[in-house]
């Protein structure tokens, strides 16, 4: 995670076959103060008018729009000076339209991305369009504003300097890690179809090839207009912050535990999958089509407050947004208004929990080590990012039917620089928690690569605590684990050596990777006295295990 947000652009703008090229478009970053103050700024314009009008208002609204937002103060938020600094513009571009004969008519759309701190705010006028991509789905974040009969479909209801007043759309997003953007003219988007334009910004490129491949592709498709494209990704984000968190459940209401056959937002619940304490799970389908079948996790209103389940909420959907791994349970991402009320959309995970599977099987060496070091990887990518899990254990890790794991459960977990009501507590299953929890800390690093260790051991124990089983509201003793070799005399001396280290509250790894390093280690050099045993992505079974205690 960075300090900051970090993302890069590319742009490319012909005239195609058009003889004078009316687009302009630019992408101010600013200096560290202002990035930190009033964002970055990518806008694309597409000017209207003869005799060069149109290419006057186009560059003018860009290049007055970025002298007057950063002008401003501060404390009118984003779409206050955007709006201040467009209506000023507007004033000006109609007022010369009127008393210039050879500016006549002349106007401008004008579409741009803000992007401050963990969110990104749209900006928008005329026909011009901003696309993002995320998780390899397209979605357009704006609307045309043309009029809807079919033969007037080029002529535009809005825009700079059409008439004497303007009225803009605004919304304001979360930022995900990766998000990929293109802004673009209606010479692209109207010779490219939505699933061209999608299979382009898949592709592997950088910003600025990803530009010039539209600005060609559209060329090559037709286009007889003026073809820009800008494409910005969003390669680094900052810690949490008060305007993401609030958004991420902005009008979202708790709602009673729906039933099976029930229908939410148009998914159908199918089964259900699992019903704690706080929360219910259902096998679901998603009767769009776009996202096929899926986990939905709903809160139950009268095992908590509304603020805790808002609170965990948020913590699932930014981890998600911030951590990339393949060993981290992740998020479906909804369409913009889809969602009514508070529950969490899962990818669903065909396999059993480890829980499951240790008291169901001895776990052979090589399995064992193969589970192990996925995820040791996956508390690992969270620790680099300052994120603290606070609930590792086999009930939170589900072994996929074909090979790997997900690490489950993120809503209790500590992000860095938040403070909440979740922030003053130690959650956490007591089997599995490091002394200093007991005695009132939040949880570290530390505390989750003890809890790790326990896992381990009771993967490899066929579940057995290293300290025995740690009853609610007791104090446990941490003076001397039991020996691995007490439980499973088959396994190699190297294995037991290392997992008392891992358990040991006073001398434990420095981070999951080095734990990794020393099974990985362990297994080249160590005599391994089973014999090789089907690899986990052949032994996992196909169940749905208890995901949630």
């Amino acid at each position: 995670m960075a300090d900051h947000l970090e993302t890069q652009c590319g742009f490319a703008t012909e005239a195609g076959k058009r003889e004078s090229n009316e687009d302009f478009v630019a992408f101010y970053q600013g200096t560290e103060d202002e990035r930190a103050i009033y964002g970055s700024v990518a806008i694309i314009t597409d000017g209207i008018g003869g005799t060069g009008g149109g290419r006057y208002a186009a560059e003018l609204a860009v290049r007055e729009f970025i002298d007057a937002y950063y002008e401003q103060k501060e404390t009118l938020g984003v779409k206050r000076m955007a709006e201040n600094s467009l209506v000023s513009i507007n004033r000006w571009i109609h007022s010369q339209s009127l008393r210039d004969s050879a500016h006549k008519g002349m106007g401008t759309t004008f579409s741009a991305l803000i992007f401050l701190g963990s969110q990104v705010h749209v900006i928008h006028l005329g026909d011009t369009r901003i696309y993002r991509l995320r998780n390899s789905r397209l979605e357009c974040l704006t609307t045309d504003h043309v009029h809807q009969h079919p033969d007037l479909q080029h002529v535009l209801t809005r825009a700079l300097g059409i008439d004497d007043t303007v009225h803009i759309d605004y919304s304001q997003h979360n930022l995900n890690l990766h998000d990929r953007f293109l802004l673009c003219c209606d010479g692209i988007h109207t010779s490219l179809t939505d699933k061209k334009i999608q299979y382009l910004l898949c592709l592997n490129q950088s910003t600025q090839d990803h530009a010039q491949t539209f600005v060609k592709e559209a060329i090559q498709a037709g286009s007889h207009d003026n073809v820009s494209a800008l494409v910005i990704d969003v390669l680094k984000l900052p810690p949490p912050d008060k305007s993401f968190l609030e958004t991420a459940v902005d009008d979202l209401a708790m709602m009673a535990v729906p039933k099976v056959n029930d229908y939410v937002d148009g998914f159908y619940l199918k089964s259900k999958l699992s019903n704690s304490r706080y929360t219910c799970l259902f096998l679901a389908s998603d009767q769009d089509g776009r996202h096929g079948e899926v986990v939905l996790k709903f809160p139950k209103p009268e095992a908590n407050s509304e603020e805790i389940y808002r609170q965990a909420f948020i913590r699932e959907n930014w981890i998600t947004s911030h951590v990339h791994n393949p060993w981290i349970a992740e998020q479906v991402e909804l369409e913009t208004g889809r969602r009514t009320s508070l529950y969490t959309v899962m990818p669903y995970y065909q396999g059993e929990t480890l829980e499951h599977c240790l008291l169901e099987n001895s776990i052979s060496l090589d399995m064992g080590v193969e589970i192990s070091l996925m995820l040791c990887k996956a508390v690992y990518s969270l620790h680099k990012e300052r994120v603290i899990h606070r609930d590792i254990k086999p009930e939170n890790i589900i072994l996929l039917k074909q090979g790997g794991l997900k690490l489950l459960d993120l809503g209790v977990a500590r992000l860095p620089g938040l403070d909440d009501e979740l922030e003053s507590t130690a959650p956490g299953t007591p089997s599995y928690m490091a002394p200093q929890l007991f005695r009132g800390d939040r949880g570290n690093e530390h505390s989750d690569l003890y809890a790790l260790g326990v896992t381990l051991y009771r993967m490899f124990s066929k579940g057995h605590y290293p300290y025995g089983e740690v009853e609610p509201f007791t104090r446990p003793s941490f003076d001397k684990p039991v020996p691995l070799g007490q439980y499973r005399p088959d396994l190699p001396s190297w294995l037991e050596v290392l997992l008392l280290r891992a358990v040991n509250p006073e001398k434990g790894f420095t981070n999951a990777m080095d734990l990794a390093f020393e099974l990985e280690n362990g297994l080249a050099r160590g005599i391994t006295v089973l014999p090789m045993k089907p690899s986990l992505s052949t032994r996992v079974r196909s169940v749905v295990g208890e995901w949630f205690n």
